[in-house]
């Protein structure tokens, strides 16, 4: 992140999932991670990638996001073939821009983001592409 988050809240999701989440803001851009642990790990990474796609669904709603670009499907985390990635640029009902990076490896599922009231600056990058799992 381009900013100290204060700390890491911990809960757990719906599934018993242990989800990590972060915030901070630096020059007017707001910076996010929501990283989960999931309770049961998903081998096929295509399942995974669409398990992640619906974290974004429900983050929609969450976070009030009235327009989506659509889900950009089958990246891969530092060019690394055991993850899969989603990226999709999303606007709030406060009119805030949004650039969001969902990445998993099949046990984790950590969701990036990055939000401001004009474009999402393409240095917004090197933090939505800055995630590491443990072993990779």
């Amino acid at each position: 992140m381009f900013c100290d988050p204060l700390k890491f809240d911990e809960d757990y999701s719906q599934d018993s999932s242990k989800v990590y989440t972060a915030t901070c803001t630096k020059d007017e851009i707001h910076y996010g991670v929501i990283c989960a642990k999931l309770l049961k790990p998903v081998e096929d990474l295509d399942e995974a990638q669409e398990l992640a796609a619906s974290y974004l669904d429900y983050l929609k709603v969450d976070f009030e996001i009235k327009s989506a670009v659509g889900y950009g499907k089958g990246n891969h985390l530092n060019s690394n073939e055991n993850t899969r990635g989603i990226v999709d640029y999303w606007k709030d009902k406060e009119n805030n821009n949004w650039k969001v990076k969902a990445w998993t490896d099949g046990k984790f599922i950590a969701v990036l983001y990055a939000y401001t009231k004009t474009e999402v600056p393409d240095k917004a990058d090197v933090f939505l592409n800055s995630l590491r799992f443990p072993g990779m």
